[in-house]
């Protein structure tokens, strides 16, 4: 399949796509990383794609499942996240209090960083994704990506560090 081709009977769904994607996902920007993700391997599976029948329909499904995917992998990393640190520092219902009103904290605190910062840190810390993965869907360099996570993840740690500070000061 050439980029003519793919441009011709693929493109077009973009917006189908989006709009399945988007219903899905209840976000925005997911939904349009998500029709990227499957544009992207879609055309990784180009040689395949000759003897398709019905190009829309391979499209719809390939989008539900992949958003589907995503909805199960984010629900897991959150549910494993906050159980994961409950489990292993909490032994009574404050502290489990505690633990959960600190990752609420730090999901905040991430919202605050610079767009490109909490990308990378929502991608790797939060999505689970690879360096590699991360620069295909950016498309930006691996340095780029090391300093924005190590200065997303320090800024993260100074701000949640300042609140407990505070926090504890107050008493």
């Amino acid at each position: 399949m050439t980029i003519v081709e793919f441009k011709i009977n693929f493109l077009p769904l973009k917006n189908k796509m989006f709009r399945l994607a988007l219903s899905l996902l209840n976000n925005r920007d997911d939904a349009e990383d998500a029709v990227q993700e499957v544009f992207v391997k879609i055309w990784k599976m180009q040689e395949k794609m000759a003897n398709l029948k019905n190009i829309k329909a391979f499209m719809m499904t390939v989008t539900r499942n992949h958003c589907l995917d995503k909805l199960k992998s984010k629900r897991n990393r959150f549910l494993t996240l906050n159980e994961d640190i409950t489990k292993q520092t909490t032994s009574s219902p404050y502290e489990s209090l505690e633990q959960a009103d600190l990752v609420n904290k730090v999901k905040e605190v991430m919202q605050l960083l610079p767009e490109q910062q909490r990308t990378i840190v929502h991608l790797r810390d939060v999505e689970g994704y690879n360096f590699e993965e991360i620069m295909e869907i950016t498309g930006w360099d691996m340095n780029y990506l090391r300093v924005n996570l190590s200065r997303g993840r320090k800024r993260i740690k100074e701000t949640i560090l300042k609140i407990q500070h505070y926090e504890q000061s107050r008493y």
